[in-house]
């Protein structure tokens, strides 16, 4: 288990219970519905209504610590949730739902908080940003426009809040002295009047909102906000951990990195995997466009003792495909938690500067500079992974972008279901570039593989990918 809470959690369930179906009233900030859209969301041939059903399977799996999407699906293939239109609202009628969502026959506060996000989301998205021709979702401003939207749907914005919101990245498949450390650098933020967002799930997505719920409880600065940000391709792999107290499901993996840099104001990464460097790639590409270089956004890696040759790898692979340009944009601290928390507290005083000096929302990053080409969603084929161009003839944030859609492609054969189904029918992915580069990513894959940190312990790891050299 990677999760002290994991036993604990579930000690007393009892595996052998059977499903339970029943009506469930929406809690949280569900806007109404109007006919059309529970109607859409009752047609089970719709393409809504299966993401809908996918994602809501995910957030009644909260707190599970599997990792396997298909199996999840596969032990719950009989759950059906409809969306039914009744005089004073909505309700959802819920058919085979997994037990542990239950406690006496009545579902969880949290998990239904978190249910009728996903169908607040999902609905939006679907009814009003997709069809609408105001939107441009071709166009750098219209998707930035659109996360806008979608975020402000959600109340996720504090507009009277200060520049208090750390986005923690980092694995879901780490081991115990990593995620105690988690624990320590939420509580060392927690103290000093941060709150935390992360992908939701658990490992270094639990770890630091679990320690900031202590801190925020000595600084009497309840309720927290424990920020969850996901996407319907991960969800089921990364189910929300039971403290997340505000869920956003935004449409695709894009928009989620997108959400996560415009809602924070500093990042501090734990040592992860492939969707850890994913993110790592895709906030170095903003960064280090020249648009950018100026503004501050602090960037913090972190770990344990046991964690520094995990950093020095990353760092070695980002020195050598990016430059050392792209290390002055972070600072590595190993072992520290209230150095994280004090270097974090600086950095975004500079980030409260700027904004003022350049009238710049608190709440939401505007003046971040994010180009089409890392907004356009990217769809792992293996035409779409042979195909890309990874050489230092590059310039450094195009050289940035396509090393983010190869670890994404990685990411999606290792944990969602179409990405499993393509590797199961045309084999691995095949990754082609400069034989330098070819040989760093091997060896950081490799790395990640060793250590564990491509799936969760229990299971052999069968690579999705094969590097060309």
């Amino acid at each position: 288990m990677n999760d002290d809470n994991s036993y604990k959690l579930h000690q007393y369930d009892d595996p052998s219970a059977p499903p339970v179906s029943a009506t469930v009233e929406p809690a949280g900030a569900l806007n109404m519905l109007s006919r059309e859209e529970v109607a859409r969301l009752s047609d089970t041939s719709d393409e809504i209504a299966e993401l809908l059903r996918s994602c809501a399977l995910a957030v009644l799996n909260s707190g599970n610590v599997t990792d396997d999407a298909e199996a999840v699906f596969a032990q719950h293939r009989d759950f059906r949730i409809q969306v039914a239109q009744v005089t004073r609202g909505i309700q959802f009628k819920l058919e085979n739902a997994p037990a542990g969502a239950f406690v006496d026959g009545k579902m969880i506060r949290g998990i239904r908080e978190l249910l009728s996000a996903v169908v607040r989301d999902i609905v939006y998205f679907s009814t009003e940003i997709r069809p609408n021709p105001q939107f441009d979702l071709e166009s750098s401003e219209g998707v930035t426009n659109a996360v806008f939207e979608m975020l402000r749907n959600t109340r996720a914005f504090d507009s009277a809040g200060d520049t208090d919101m750390v986005v923690c990245w980092g694995g879901h498949s780490i081991g115990m002295a990593e995620y105690e450390y988690t624990k320590e650098v939420g509580y060392q933020l927690g103290l000093r009047g941060f709150d935390i967002c992360t992908g939701c799930g658990p490992g270094a997505m639990k770890g630091p909102m679990k320690g900031a719920t202590i801190a925020h409880a000595k600084q009497r600065t309840l309720p927290g906000r424990y920020v969850g940000v996901s996407e319907p391709g991960i969800i089921a792999a990364e189910s929300p951990n039971p403290i997340v107290n505000h869920l956003v499901i935004m449409p695709d993996i894009e928009k989620r990195l997108e959400g996560f840099v415009r809602l924070g104001h500093g990042i501090v990464v734990f040592p992860g995997g492939v969707g850890t460097a994913e993110e790592i790639l895709y906030i170095l590409g903003l960064l280090l466009h020249p648009d950018n270089q100026d503004i501050p956004f602090p960037l913090i890696f972190t770990g344990p003792e046991e964690s520094a040759d995990y950093f020095e790898e990353i760092d070695a692979f980002i020195a050598l495909t990016l430059g050392e340009k792209a290390r002055e944009r972070y600072r590595i601290i190993i072992g520290d938690p209230p150095r994280v928390a004090r270097e974090m507290l600086a950095g975004t005083k500079k980030v409260r500067e700027y904004r003022i000096k350049a009238n710049d929302a608190f709440y939401f990053n505007w003046l971040l500079q994010i180009q089409h080409h890392f907004q356009k969603p990217f769809k792992a084929t293996h035409e779409a992974m042979a195909g890309l161009e990874l050489s230092r003839d590059l310039e450094v944030h195009d050289m940035a972008a396509n090393l983010r859609r190869a670890f994404s492609g990685i990411v999606a054969g290792n944990v969602k279901t179409e990405g499993i189904a393509a590797i199961r029918k045309h084999g691995p992915f095949e990754i082609h570039g400069e034989p330098a580069i070819m040989k760093a990513l091997d060896g950081l894959l490799n790395r990640f593989v060793e250590q564990r940190r491509m799936k969760l312990p229990g299971r052999e790891y069968e690579p999705c990918y094969r590097i060309v050299r």
